[in-house]
């Protein structure tokens, strides 16, 4: 397959990560993204291709117009459909390369748009970085970063699934709340403090009946796959509504999602073991305990592109590269901890790691770190300086997982313009 065996492509034979696209007239359709093309699986369905080996519960959802139903179906299905794609798409197999339909199935990506892979349904944001909550909790209480619950549980909150939005959309600044003084009186306008967050999503493919927990050792067997996402944030609006309640105005006009879901199988070779605790730390309470338990070596970067850099065709800055290896709390964890009292996880449900943030000043995950409340100013390749986002900057956000002898497993892109407040 043209591109596919490229050693720097995102999407190998070894990856086949799934979206839902739109172009050429076609409305919307499940796709597979290889090399410099995208699997039309609907339109592979009707060639029946997949007939003999994948039955109609399979082949009927891999022709709807989102992934929820296909997800819905479990593991089993989702590594029969991926084990499939793989026999097909194979330069070895003739089936699909010679097919008189190919070039209707096998659809150029530069044609088509990636929307948002599946109907979100809930979405739940974490605080599982110890970096992130350390650095933050530095800037604003030094002599005791870290609440005292902070290490015993995954802290999370709900969030907004209505604002979430496919990578590509533009991003209005927000209106909000702001104060000078941290008593008040506040003033209504737009943000001056627009921040991003780089995280990984994680959706969920197979829940749970209400009243019955995920076991924390079962929790990674419900995951479809993992996705970027862009937590944007505005952190005057934020400083001034969290308390009592937490994030509200200041995150619920948007979050951008990358296009292509990456299963965790496709991610296997990256896993590493979860790093033991400092003896120093507490220990997970013995539902969040699993021997098995692993994060994922994932590269994290995140490009800053002014407009004026666009118009003169210069390349975007670097503003940091991390690594998901550096969190404190795994997704299973995550997803034990939020069923652990009896709330029921449905597919399409999104869990976010919330920003991920590492050792060093270069693997820090937002400007609020990166820029150390704005103190430390960073240059981009335009000779400008940033410390938070002004209109027209364009967040660039990657990442993939690479080690020599192994195939790159990458996530394309999660991108977003900000433009200019709406006048009240």
């Amino acid at each position: 397959m043209e591109g596919a065996d490229d050693p720097a492509t995102d999407f190998p034979l070894a990856n086949l990560p799934m979206g839902v696209i739109a172009g050429e007239g076609r409305g919307l359709r499940i796709g597979v993204r290889i090399g410099a093309f995208i699997v039309d699986c609907r339109t592979l369905v009707e060639s029946g291709l997949l007939a003999a080996r994948l039955d109609q519960k399979i082949t009927d959802a891999l022709s709807d117009r989102s992934l929820n139903a296909y997800m819905a179906l479990g593991q089993s299905a989702w590594r029969l459909t991926r084990a499939e794609l793989t026999r097909l798409l194979s330069s070895e197999t003739s089936d699909l390369r010679d097919h008189p339909s190919r070039k209707s199935i096998m659809l150029p990506e530069w044609g088509m748009t990636a929307k948002v892979p599946c109907e979100i349904g809930d979405y739940t944001d974490f605080y599982a970085s110890v970096h992130h909550a350390t650095n933050v909790g530095s800037m604003f209480r030094p002599d005791n970063p870290l609440l005292p619950n902070w290490k015993h549980l995954p802290i999370g909150y709900h969030g907004r699934s209505s604002s979430m939005v496919p990578s590509g959309t533009q991003i209005v600044r927000p209106n909000g709340q702001t104060v000078t003084q941290d008593d008040g009186p506040p003033t209504f306008g737009p943000t001056r403090l627009l921040d991003y967050e780089m995280e990984v999503g994680a959706l969920i493919g197979t829940g749970n009946p209400i009243g019955e927990p995920i076991s924390v050792n079962q929790a990674m067997d419900r995951v479809f796959g993992l996705v970027l996402l862009n937590d944007w944030s505005a952190r005057d609006i934020q400083k001034w509504e969290y308390q009592p309640l937490g994030p509200f105005v200041a995150k619920n006009f948007a979050s951008t999602l990358s296009g292509w879901v990456v299963s965790l199988d496709a991610l296997e070779p990256y896993r590493i073991p979860l790093p033991a605790r400092p003896s120093s730390d507490p220990q997970p309470l013995p539902y969040l305990r699993w021997s098995e338990d692993y994060v994922l070596d994932i590269n994290l970067e995140v490009l800053i592109s002014s407009a004026a850099m666009r118009t003169a065709g210069s390349a975007p800055t670097r503003i940091s590269l991390g690594n998901y290896r550096d969190m404190y709390w795994s997704i299973a964890q995550m997803i034990a901890h939020h069923t652990s009292g009896g709330c029921n996880l449905r597919t399409g449900d999104l869990l976010a790691s919330g920003t991920v943030s590492g050792p060093t000043e270069e693997s820090r995950g937002c400007l609020l770190e990166r820029t150390w409340r704005g103190t430390k100013p960073i240059q981009l390749g335009d000779g400008t300086e940033r410390k938070f986002l002004q209109d027209g900057d364009e967040v660039i956000m990657r990442a993939w997982c690479q080690r020599s002898g192994l195939p790159r497993i990458g996530f394309g892109e999660c991108r977003g313009v900000i433009m200019p407040a709406k006048k009240l």
